[in-house]
């Protein structure tokens, strides 16, 4: 796959950060010692969390030279380190792990969000947000559009390729036997945009990418045509003319007990 583009990813900025703000309210007080960003990407939540807690000795980590590179301009105060998430083993234990957007991408959470907490310590917290899409018309007509046309050969493993995430029930079964404090919540941000072109540019610093990446230049252009056509269909333009994006996240603040 291709590298991230911050630029892109940072259009919507606000919006994008804006669950992060929400998750750490729901913080306990106390000041962490070391904390991490798993999938800090361009350093947006990173820089929540260091002004949240300045003298916390922070580590951001992602794959993306891209996101990291912007990450290091904006907090060149901050450590950061180039990980792939999946292969992430720390020799050091954490007074929190934040993730901000990226857990959705990892699979088999049963046994990923176990291994995080186990990597707390004792009234550690693991704090978590994760975009519940996929069933959403943005991430619904991605798939259409690539099992519908020519690079259907191309991009039927993409589509095929990503589970949707757990119910809140299922994390909750996951944590209980280690934390002793979950709050978990699941809510739909509304993000109101100028018109459905907004839409498709919002996807492609994300959930586009492993569609246009296998892609050609042509292609490229006529997938998001076909997408874009089909998202005018799918979100009408309000009174005022802009368009509202449904947004649906899960959110979880979990306290290691054991």
């Amino acid at each position: 796959m291709t590298d991230w583009d911050a630029d892109q990813y940072l259009k919507f900025e606000l919006e994008r950060t804006r669950p992060t703000i929400d998750l750490l309210t729901r913080l306990p007080y106390e000041i962490p010692r070391t904390s991490v960003d798993l999938g800090c990407g361009p350093g947006n939540s990173t820089e929540l969390l260091f002004k949240r807690f300045p003298k916390t000795n922070i580590t951001g980590v992602d794959r993306s030279p891209n996101m990291l590179a912007a990450a290091k301009i904006r907090l060149p105060q901050v450590t950061f380190e180039r990980i792939d998430l999946n292969h992430w083993q720390p020799r050091t234990s954490y007074d929190l792990i934040l993730s901000s957007a990226s857990l959705q991408w990892l699979p088999d959470h049963g046994s990923l969000f176990p291994r995080l907490v186990a990597l707390l310590n004792v009234g550690g917290c693991l704090c978590v947000q994760m975009p519940d899409t996929l069933q959403e018309p943005i991430r619904a007509l991605m798939r259409m559009v690539a099992v519908e046309g020519p690079w259907k050969t191309k991009l039927m493993p993409v589509a095929t390729s990503r589970p949707r995430i757990g119910s809140i029930k299922d994390y909750y079964g996951v944590l209980a036997t280690s934390c002793n404090s979950i709050d978990m919540w699941h809510t739909t941000y509304f993000h109101p945009l100028d018109n459905a072109s907004k839409i498709v540019e919002w996807m492609k610093g994300s959930g586009l990418r492993p569609f246009l990446a296998p892609l050609d230049q042509g292609e490229r252009h006529k997938f998001l045509e076909e997408y874009e056509a089909r998202i005018k269909t799918a979100y009408l333009p309000q009174t005022n003319g802009k368009v509202l994006l449904p947004f649906p996240t899960l959110c979880i603040v979990a306290r290691r007990s054991i």
